[in-house]
């Protein structure tokens, strides 16, 4: 493992950029080990591992699920009823929809309590706002994958919603329908922006974020 390590190296020069992550130091203020109040910093840890677990159990459920009318119900009944680990695989990640949102959701209090929002870091909150956007994004597409009574009529509910914003909500809501009711056509767009348009989002998004935090570094407690 060492050969292959050391030859990739020589040709990517990967250990002064891996060293310099690993000395990278936490201040004392957000280091829970020396300080127990700094839990409340980990917050966004917590919420880029649950969202990474999302983006896996997702990668997973995509290998059996048929974005089809048709076919999506059964393809979630199989998921759960007949594939090896499909209803642990398929609970976590609808519990983990939530769990994102309540995490991502924390952080961004513990940013706007502690005033870490300020001079330098605007661009940094507006990022986590966009990026909470797109974590209640993920959970209003994917909660009509199952294509159940529940999740149609949700959708119906969330879609005549949109519906009532001036100016832009009935655009937006033809262009999620597809039509003029949900349908199968709402069904394959929402997979997509689902599996496609919020992730790629995502990760841009996530990209940034931690761009910004690695050159601004972690805010001081006030």
């Amino acid at each position: 493992m060492s050969k292959i390590w050391l030859f990739i190296d020589r040709r990517l020069n990967l250990s002064p950029l891996l060293r310099e992550m690993a000395d990278h130091r936490i201040p004392d203020h957000a280091n829970p080990l020396k300080k127990a109040s700094a839990f409340m910093y980990c917050f966004g840890g917590i919420s880029f591992l649950i969202l990474l677990l999302q983006l896996l159990t997702g990668m997973f459920l995509m290998l059996y699920y048929v974005p089809s009318p048709d076919h999506a119900y059964a393809s979630v009944s199989y998921i759960k009823n007949e594939v090896a680990f499909g209803a642990l695989t398929q609970n976590l990640h609808r519990v983990g929809a939530s769990a994102a949102v309540v995490m991502v959701f924390l952080h961004m209090l513990r940013v706007y309590f502690t005033k870490s929002y300020k001079n330098p870091r605007e661009l940094n909150w507006i990022a986590g706002v966009l990026l909470l956007l797109v974590v209640l994004g993920f959970g209003f597409t994917g909660y009509l994958l199952p294509w159940d009574q529940k999740a149609y009529w949700a959708t119906t509910v969330g879609v005549n919603i949109i519906e009532t914003v001036p100016w832009l909500g009935g655009f937006i809501a033809d262009m999620l329908r597809g039509g003029d009711e949900v349908g199968a056509l709402t069904l394959t767009r929402f997979f997509v922006i689902h599996v496609m348009f919020l992730p790629a989002l995502l990760l841009c998004l996530l990209a940034a974020h931690f761009f910004m935090v690695r050159r601004q570094g972690i805010s001081h407690p006030l």
